[in-house]
């Protein structure tokens, strides 16, 4: 979605596209439902902190370490080879994306730099910064065309004055054209995914539509497939109305099955069997 001279509030027109609507009530549904679980009252920080293991989880999976929930849990070295340290880099934006919240609506564009840093673990030239021309991307799961370093820079531009501009439009809205936009782009030359996926979860928990974090979007992503998270984000890249609904929809119902797992998390914890 190139954003580049846009009107003041280009996302607004997105909230009205067909089946848009429904989303948003859906996902608004599914986050009440656990926020007005009597054990969030109780024990919330349990329920933030279970669901970021789990959105860690779900990100590296589609990043292509897809390790279970107790490996996850088990492990402390993440180091180890090229799947553990995609866990790692998922486990550490994860616990850093509640600290750039601040940040995020000021300057997006230096919370994704240190997502970048962050995510890489690594002091090389390249870390923190949008790629130059000419560097290569370390991202094989995505296959769509690579957009060349100048467009990278323009429509991060245009991005970064969406956010801070602020839209009338739903936080979901938002929050998938920041994913899918980083996906198309692959600003940096490796982590893009867990990126675009972090930037996600800092929208929803920004907005007020999930203050505690605790419907991790990435467990939806995970559950729903790689093969139906590339088609939708197809459908982003081909910027069409359609195309763009069937995106944001995705989006939505990667948040609804967060928000199942963290609902059936209190189930757990009511039952003692968690």
């Amino acid at each position: 979605m190139s954003t580049t001279g846009a009107t003041a509030d280009p996302l607004a027109a997105l909230g009205s596209l067909p089946g848009v609507a429904e989303s948003v009530e859906s996902v608004r549904k599914a986050v009440d439902r656990v926020y007005g679980h009597r054990v969030m009252r109780r024990r919330s920080n349990e329920i933030t902190s279970e669901a970021a293991l789990r959105g860690a989880r779900g990100s590296a999976a589609l990043s292509g370490a897809d390790w279970g929930l107790e490996e996850v849990r088990r492990r402390s070295d993440f180091s180890g080879d090229d799947d553990a340290r995609v866990m790692g880099a998922a486990l550490r934006l994860t616990a850093e994306a509640g600290q750039l919240l601040s940040i995020w609506r000021q300057s997006p564009l230096r919370v994704l730099a240190r997502l970048h840093l962050v995510a890489t673990a690594t002091d090389g030239d390249e870390v923190g910064r949008p790629r130059q021309a000419g560097e290569p991307v370390d991202e094989p799961l995505i296959e769509l065309d690579l957009p060349d370093a100048d467009e990278v820079h323009g429509r991060l531009d245009g991005l970064s004055e969406l956010v801070i501009a602020g839209s009338s439009a739903p936080a979901l809205v938002m929050a998938a054209v920041v994913h899918g936009e980083l996906l198309a782009l692959r600003p940096f030359t490796s982590h893009n995914g867990l990126i675009a996926r972090t930037a996600e979860r800092i929208v929803l928990v920004g907005s007020g539509l999930d203050p505690k974090s605790v419907c991790p979007a990435e467990v939806g992503h995970a559950e729903l497939g790689r093969a139906a998270y590339l088609a939708a984000l197809e459908g982003y890249v081909s910027g069409t109305p359609e195309g763009m609904a069937a995106w944001i929809a995705h989006c939505g119902a990667a948040v609804g099955l967060g928000a199942r797992e963290s609902t059936a998390v209190c189930e757990a914890l009511q039952r003692g069997a968690a």
